[in-house]
């Protein structure tokens, strides 16, 4: 399948003439010096190391060993310094809106009473949380991490694919692809000047304790993981690691006067931050699922005393479900008074019968999302797919409407990658990750993802998926 020539390059103006984007004139120059062997050598050496170091995630459905290494492109993507500030702005102004969202939605509710989104589309939602109306969090900042999707589809032009605000992953990726980067091609590196990501883990402590209870001095922060068995513990351990705070589980804490202690071979320690990494309906089995054995008993009371703050706060996943997705721009108007810079991709709502009507005739033209899907699971991309499947998935939208969006497949931009046939182009989003706390921060780049497949616009690494180094130009 050869690349449709409508898709943006982000390495080429023409490829067809190889006319070379000005910030790509060097890492063009220093390709064309490397041999294949050579490269390959460099590729099959970041497996090893990434192997090494222990970077692996977990595919959940497969029965072959499901522990696998996240495939390392050792072609960065290149932003210069202008193009990285614009996205920069949308993505300070889109977080923020999201964030007086989600303190409206759990306290006046301004939004629902304007009109602008209907009350059943928010209250309804399974990700709202009853439980958290009125409750007062510190500096009324709900979403401390967001990860947002973006791709782009032409020169300036970014969408947002969607928001992450519950616990995103990630940015582990980001920081051991640097490393990796650095370590085997230094003298790249001496060619161009890059903005660095190394002290993310200290701008994330620096954001974490910012929004510690009754603005303690020196706040204890935690990391609590569900466990090794996990698909991100390797990121829980490492970010744990690089903020030099202690990694926790739920069975090693407990509560006491509604004040969080971590059981240690000494005596309790008080907890005052946790970033957590386990999903709401898990953090508290006295107040969400009974049944769960990754939470800490009363740790929601503690909460809601205001004597513990959580990252991110419980709730967030309103903000971020696909069905609360198409509002976001109104959220940016109705919040700031400002046009959002940052665009949605068109989205079509099923549960709306004249929507839902184009979805069902038009399906093999589009990407069809559930709501509530995540992972790239449970999601059809109807180019890719045979007619048999677009006739089931039909059906299945057709008795659940209102679990699912649909979305035009977009033209994501494509960038050289280094396959097995030689240096290709391959289609690839982008994951920043903007921290909230006192101030609003974001490390330059963030979490490149690529489709490895030719034609394939899937860059899950569930899925199949990659990852490149960021670079952002100073």
């Amino acid at each position: 399948m050869s690349m449709p020539i409508n898709f943006y390059d982000e390495m080429y103006q023409n490829r067809a003439q190889s006319e070379l984007r000005p910030h790509y004139s060097v890492m063009d120059e220093w390709l064309r010096s490397q041999s294949p062997q050579h490269l390959a050598n460099k590729r099959q050496q970041a497996d090893l190391m990434f192997h090494k170091v222990g970077i692996t995630f977990t595919v959940y459905g497969e029965e072959s060993g499901t522990e696998r290494l996240i495939p390392f492109d050792i072609i960065p993507r290149i932003f210069p310094k202008k193009e990285w500030q614009d996205l920069e702005k949308g993505l300070r102004q889109r977080v923020l809106a999201l964030n007086m969202f989600l303190h409206d939605v759990y306290h006046e509710q301004k939004i629902i009473k304007a009109g602008i989104i209907p009350a059943e589309r928010i209250l309804g939602n399974a990700q709202y949380r009853p439980e958290m109306q009125g409750v007062e969090v510190a500096r009324q900042v709900y979403s401390h991490i967001s990860g947002v999707d973006i791709v782009r589809a032409g020169e300036g032009e970014f969408y947002v694919l969607e928001d992450n605000l519950r616990v995103p992953s990630g940015v582990s990726y980001m920081l051991e692809d640097r490393k990796m980067m650095m370590r085997l091609f230094p003298d790249l590196f001496s060619k161009y000047k890059v903005a660095p990501v190394a002290h993310y883990p200290d701008l994330l402590l620096e954001t974490l304790r910012s929004v510690a209870p009754h603005g303690k001095d020196n706040p204890t922060v935690v990391v609590m993981t569900p466990g090794a068995y996990n698909s991100a513990y390797f990121e829980h351990a490492f970010l744990a690691q690089q903020m030099g705070v202690e990694l926790v589980e739920g069975k090693d804490m407990f509560v006491d006067d509604l004040h969080v202690y971590t059981r240690t071979t000494r005596k309790p320690k008080h907890d005052d931050k946790i970033n957590r990494r386990v999903d709401d309906d898990f953090l508290d089995p006295l107040a969400f699922r009974h049944d769960s054995s990754l939470g800490v008993s009363g740790l929601l009371n503690c909460y809601r005393a205001g004597n513990v703050t959580l990252s991110n706060a419980i709730g967030t996943g309103v903000a971020d479900d696909k069905s609360i997705y198409p509002f976001v721009p109104d959220m940016v108007r109705f919040y700031l008074s400002e046009e959002p810079i940052l665009n949605n991709v068109p989205t079509y709502q099923c549960r709306k019968p004249d929507e839902l009507s184009y979805v069902l005739a038009n399906m093999e033209n589009l990407v069809v999302k559930l709501t509530h899907g995540a992972g790239g699971y449970g999601m059809l991309v109807g180019p890719a797919s045979t007619k048999a499947e677009v006739d089931a998935f039909r059906e299945v939208v057709k008795a659940h409407p209102d679990q699912y969006i649909a979305q035009p497949t977009l033209a994501l931009s494509t960038c050289p990658t280094f396959v097995d046939a030689g240096i290709a182009p391959r289609h690839i989003d982008l994951r920043p990750f903007v921290l909230s706390g006192k101030d609003v921060m974001l490390a330059p780049g963030g979490l490149t993802r690529v489709a490895l497949k030719e034609g394939s616009l899937v860059v899950n690494s569930s899925q199949g998926g990659g990852t490149k180094d960021t670079w952002v130009l100073e």
